[in-house]
């Protein structure tokens, strides 16, 4: 069965029409500025032939035009004026309406992140996360500045077109022109969309793959270089710099054909129309003033719908990028935040028949059960991929267990309130994430209104103090993008200044001394025995000398856990 590209540009579009709420009224007055707007340019031609129809009566060429000389220039004058205004508002109203929703759809998704989160991260690509964020979200105002607009304006102007012909002139050019906006407003754009649709989402799911390797290899950009890996990562995107340029030289291909067709067929509707008129008039149907009046109001009338035949081709990337945005916006997490749950103190963590896997039919802990008390020091060993640093992920609830309880002083996790199990718990992961500030600023995370002192306490317990001490500006120090002016160690032990300075009673730490030397890593483990009264402490390191401070040590083998004797 094949796979479904994506929804259909229909729901897509209805889905992000909703997202307007109480700006609907700006674009209802956009679209009203734009009919008026082209009314008013047409207006200018219309005019013009009007004066050319009232030259041919003067001359007995055809029935004269109830209209002065001055009126008809004042008119066609007085159009280019309001067309001018018109079009400005309609701009502004647009994309005013655009760039505010885009600033409301970051905010969404970032919601939407916030939601579904840890538990996202540890199975999507950062870089398509950013691609979305980033240039999913500036397709998107291509929708909302230069799609909705167009439609309800072709709409209302050839109805208008229509009605204006059918009147002054003949019905039999009404009708010429309404096949015309009929074909290449509505039958046009449907058979480009069906053609172009899947080169659009094919080159949106290449450019954000590119855009997640090629972000890969900036971030490890160092590792690259000191592995002399750097031919084959440059190969590697120069391959999917290919298959970016195929699928868009595909759609662009797509696109040119679309253009060229809508094209030939307005010429073909304006000779028909003018063939039309011409016959009306030898058949003494028509007069040739109204003739000519009507075949000009038809000429300049399909700007609207050849904006609208002109969609699919910006329109293959905007569903694309608005299908990934509503697919991401309509994503249920793998957990539900509980908010008004139980609370706790921490005391105890009692972990009893624990079943988990992320995909069916492969477990990755089976039966698991644990203990730990205040007081303790718990050590968790086992080869890597066993499921350790699963394990400590659950006891923060990143995903639903399978089977089985974690229970917090008898409350299972699954009915804790969210904040309180974060104000609990801290984790420290084997990889830190610093942010482009001051060092600071990064402890501040965990503690926004700790004193200095609180500060210099939690570094020195994370052995990292006296090295802060010798940057420049001490905790005042940047850290770079992405914390690159520190080193993995440093990162590190930051990290684990952060759960020293929020308090928690319980701290998890998954490999926290893998990138610190024996030293280093004999100051920390120092400072975690200290720790060890007021706190619950569950350790994870592949370290024996780690493991020796530990109080009692839990073997991972299989995705089964058992206590070493």
């Amino acid at each position: 069965m094949k796979e479904k590209l994506r929804r259909s540009g229909i729901k897509i579009m209805a889905s992000l029409i909703v997202l307007l709420g109480s700006l609907s009224y700006i674009m209802v007055l956009a679209v009203l500025n734009g009919s008026l707007g082209f009314v008013a340019a047409m207006g200018v031609t219309v005019f013009g032939a009007t004066g050319v129809a009232k030259a041919l009566g003067l001359l007995g060429l055809c029935a004269e035009i109830p209209l002065s000389w001055g009126l008809i220039i004042g008119l066609a004058v007085g159009c280019g004026v309001v067309r001018g205004g018109l079009r400005y508002l309609e701009q502004y109203s647009n994309h005013f309406i655009a760039f505010k929703l885009l600033a409301v759809l970051r905010d969404k998704i970032f919601g939407a992140l916030r939601i579904l989160c840890p538990a996202k991260l540890e199975s999507k690509q950062k870089g398509s996360i950013i691609a979305m964020i980033t240039s999913d979200i500036e397709t998107l105002e291509v929708f909302y500045a230069h799609t909705i607009s167009p439609i309800c304006i072709a709409v209302l102007v050839s109805l208008a077109v229509f009605l204006f012909v059918g009147f002054v002139s003949s019905w039999y050019l009404a009708l010429v022109a309404l096949l015309g906006y009929l074909v290449i407003g509505i039958v046009v754009p449907l058979i480009s969309s069906k053609a172009l649709k899947e080169s659009g989402v094919n080159y949106r799911r290449e450019f954000a793959s590119f855009n997640a390797y090629f972000l890969d290899s900036i971030k490890g950009i160092k590792d690259i270089v000191l592995n002399n890996a750097e031919r084959e990562r440059e190969g590697e995107v120069d391959r999917r710099s290919d298959i970016l340029l195929k699928e868009t030289k595909k759609m662009k291909r797509g696109i040119t054909k679309a253009s060229s067709a809508t094209e030939l067929l307005v010429s073909l509707f304006i000779a028909l129309s003018l063939a039309v008129g011409v016959l009306l008039v030898h058949f003494g149907l028509l007069d040739l003033g109204k003739m000519l009046i009507g075949v000009v109001a038809i000429f300049g009338s399909f700007g609207p719908v050849l904006a609208v035949s002109a969609l699919p081709g910006n329109l293959t990337q905007t569903f694309a990028s608005g299908d990934r945005v509503l697919n991401l916006l309509e994503e249920k997490p793998a957990v539900t935040p509980v908010k008004n749950g139980k609370t706790f103190e921490y005391s105890d963590l009692k972990v009893d028949e624990l079943s988990f896997s992320y995909e069916k039919d492969a477990p990755v802990l089976k039966d698991v059960c644990m203990h730990a008390e205040k007081g303790e020091i718990i050590g968790i060993v086992g080869e890597s991929g066993c499921g350790k640093s699963t394990f400590l992920k659950l006891l923060l609830r990143f995903w639903e267990k399978d089977r089985g309880s974690i229970d917090y002083n008898g409350i299972d996790v699954d009915n804790i309130d969210s904040d309180n199990l974060l104000d609990n718990v801290t984790m420290v992961s084997q990889t830190t994430y610093l942010f482009d500030e001051s060092i600071e600023d990064n402890l501040r995370i965990a503690k926004p209104d700790a004193t200095q002192e609180e500060l210099e306490t939690a570094c020195k317990m994370a052995s990292v103090h006296d090295f802060i001490m010798t940057l420049p500006e001490g905790y005042k120090t940047q850290v770079g993008a992405m914390g690159d002016n520190l080193s993995a160690g440093e990162k590190q032990r930051i990290g684990l200044a952060r759960a020293f300075l929020k308090g928690s009673q319980l701290i998890l730490l998954d490999e926290p001394t893998s990138n610190v030397d024996s030293i280093n890593e004999g100051m920390i483990l120092k400072s975690l025995l200290e720790q060890k009264s007021k706190k619950s402490i569950i350790l994870v390191s592949h370290r024996e000398s780690t493991m020796a401070i530990a109080d009692r040590i839990y073997h991972v083998d299989g995705g089964i856990m058992q206590e070493v004797k």
